[in-house]
């Protein structure tokens, strides 16, 4: 049986993001600098969210020239209250935002632990439940949260993130379960290691826990379950968050896309 043809679309149109206002946490570096450039490059007008200053003024400079605009935002998103306000009127929210600790579960601080989640699960609950009242006042919204192949499996030494992505997970299918009747999408993207910061500094911690050399660590333990054996780059994964604004993904919700060299097929 073949669609109908009203429903057909042989050529796919560019993503168009214009009037669109998108936020995205973490947006100084790596995969958030990455997705904050390609939005605006659709045309959106960013709310680039970190608390890293001088790392957004330089992604300012570099959204410079694109169709859309990329607006700093100073913001500890340890402070959930402000949080919830920053997001009021975001048509396009990318929970991004996320730090690291490699410890077994015995030396794990729990202020470490705590700080995590509330970075990493707590402040995207916020920063959902600010956006959803526009965009259930206009039928339309997409939430995209950088998940993990670690929200689908775990590693030892990494409990706090582990613990976040998990509960991401379920807190982006919950949104997708409520929005769905107001035209709101909420899907996960779940890349393996990305070519970050947030990797790099990884690895000597990744070294002392498994007792071995550092430049052993990403052949041997970090690029050990993928199939292609290189970090992704962040840009793969802002052009995954992309395909999840365009129209063509209207029907993709409650779902994850994962990005993980074939990790997850073993």
């Amino acid at each position: 049986m073949t669609a109908p043809r009203a429903l057909m679309a042989p050529h796919a149109s560019p993503l168009d993001l214009g009037g669109r206002t998108a936020l995205v946490t973490g947006a100084a570096g790596g995969i958030g600098r990455a997705c904050a450039l390609r939005l605006a490059a659709a045309g959106a007008k960013v709310r680039a969210v970190d608390r890293d200053a001088a790392g957004l003024e330089r992604l300012a400079g570099q959204g410079r020239g694109l169709p859309g605009t990329v607006e700093p935002h100073v913001l500890d998103l340890t402070d959930l209250d402000a949080a919830e306000l920053a997001a009021a009127g975001t048509d396009v929210l990318v929970n991004n935002a996320g730090l690291q600790l490699v410890r077994p579960l015995e030396d794990f601080p729990p202020d470490v632990f705590h700080t995590v989640l509330t970075v990493m699960l707590e402040a995207p609950f916020r920063l959902i439940r600010g956006a959803l009242p526009h965009m259930y006042g206009q039928g339309w919204g997409r939430i995209v949260n950088v998940s993990s192949v670690h929200g689908l499996r775990a590693s030892a030494y990494k409990s706090a993130y582990v613990a976040a992505k998990h509960g991401l997970e379920g807190l982006s299918k919950t949104a997708a379960l409520e929005g769905a009747a107001h035209g709101v999408t909420s899907n996960c993207v779940n890349p393996g290691y990305v070519r970050t910061p947030l990797v790099e500094q990884q690895i000597a911690d990744q070294a002392r826990a498994h007792g071995i050399p550092e430049e052993r660590v990403l052949a041997e333990v970090l690029l050990q379950d993928s199939a292609v054996k290189r970090l992704i780059e962040p840009e793969e994964v802002a052009e995954a968050v992309a395909y999840l604004c365009a129209p063509q993904a209207s029907f993709v919700t409650g779902t994850s896309l994962v990005l993980d060299g074939g990790w997850t097929a073993h």
